[in-house]
């Protein structure tokens, strides 16, 4: 009985979470870096369709961001001069245009909380060349100088209702780039159990490790002998059971992405960050499991960036000249300084395929 319940707490294939925290940020100070913060994140977060080999979420965009879902993985492809969603050949019924205004429209009524979204090419053979021109182009005309497009990673008082964005371009620079954070990303399942020592591995690290460094924990995975539910059942339960045992401890898991997540691993999730807040975390449903202690002496470890927020992301809210840009009726002049004002740089291009920052095990967790 005791491990079904902690299946049902740990994954959930409903349409509808019984998780609710929409505003889980709003107790963290705003000189908490991102790379210190517990995460909850999806993967593959608009793959609702493309039956059991494809589908790895079952609650739309809007259940998971108010379920308390802050890191969503985008994966587009360019389709007739737009970003359309897909996962692998499957097409997701979704624009990446749509996608942001959805979770812009989200952040607006909920403007304590920031949104961390990995964008990604699906599928390039060899990469369209036009996929990071059109990328620049929906960040811009979507993106309502509400979005995050620098290399650094920010404090959450930078980014309150903001998207932060995660990318892995060749040429540009349009957000954190995803090469050089910390990373498990088994994804190729031949093995459950080896799947998860490998998650629980990257955990431990994550615990233990630098949190000036940006950790990413994939818990999903698919495979020629499995599928993306087959995983999350086995996966999340663990996952869940492993985090608990570190209830009421002060600990940092990163970012935490998984597919079919539960209430119950959601909140374990939140609730860690509990060391930071100055009001309680706090689960609406009754049923969830009971919020840990509240624990402190930690902060001091932090890194904590010096520069004022207003000189390292703040923007004005760029009315003045959206309506003429989207008509073409403005001088190239005129839109290189909008660009500057949402934050994407012109500079010239960094070098991609550099070495990693040296805190980075994404090479070393790839390949196993």
């Amino acid at each position: 009985m005791e491990a079904q319940c902690q299946h049902r707490v740990a994954f959930d294939c409903t349409p509808q979470p019984t998780a609710c925290f929409p505003d889980w940020m709003a107790g963290l100070p705003d000189a908490l870096p991102l790379s210190c913060l517990s995460v909850p994140g999806t993967h593959d977060s608009l793959s609702l369709f493309g039956g059991r080999r494809l589908r790895c979420q079952s609650w739309e965009l809007e259940a998971q961001l108010a379920a308390g879902i802050r890191f969503l993985d985008v994966r587009c492809k360019l389709v007739r001069g737009e970003l359309q969603v897909y996962h692998l050949c499957t097409f997701q019924r979704a624009s990446l245009r749509g996608v942001l205004r959805r979770t812009l429209r989200f952040l607006h009524a909920h403007p304590s909380e920031a949104v961390l979204m990995r964008i990604k090419e699906e599928l390039p053979i060899f990469s369209r060349p036009g996929f990071a021109a059109q990328l620049r182009r929906c960040l811009l005309e979507e993106g309502q100088g509400h979005v995050w497009c620098q290399e650094e990673v920010p404090t959450l008082g930078q980014v309150r209702g903001k998207i932060v964005v995660l990318e892995a371009l060749a040429q540009e620079v349009l957000g954190i780039p995803y090469e050089q954070l910390s990373i498990s990303d088994a994804w190729n399942v031949l093995s459950l159990e080896r799947k998860w020592a490998r998650a629980q591995r990257h955990l431990e690290r994550v615990a233990s490790g630098d949190t000036t460094t940006m950790h990413l924990t994939f818990c999903s995975g698919n495979g020629v002998f499995t599928c993306p539910e087959e995983v999350a059942r086995f996966v999340n339960p663990r996952c869940y059971q492993h985090l608990q045992h570190r209830r009421g401890q002060p600990v940092c898991w990163g970012v935490v992405i998984m597919d079919f997540p539960g209430a119950g691993l959601i909140q374990l999730i939140v609730e860690s960050n509990s060391l930071h807040a100055s009001g309680h975390i706090t689960a609406s449903p009754s049923n969830l499991p009971t919020t840990p202690q509240h624990y402190h002496g930690r902060e001091d470890r932090y890194h904590i960036p010096t520069a004022p927020p207003q000189q390292r992301g703040q923007v004005p809210h760029p009315h003045s000249t959206a309506a003429a840009e989207r008509t073409g009726t403005t001088s190239p002049q005129h839109r290189r300084g909008r660009e500057d004002r949402y934050h994407i740089p012109t500079a010239p291009p960094r070098q991609r395929g550099q070495v990693p920052h040296p805190h980075s095990t994404a090479a070393a967790e790839r390949t196993g």
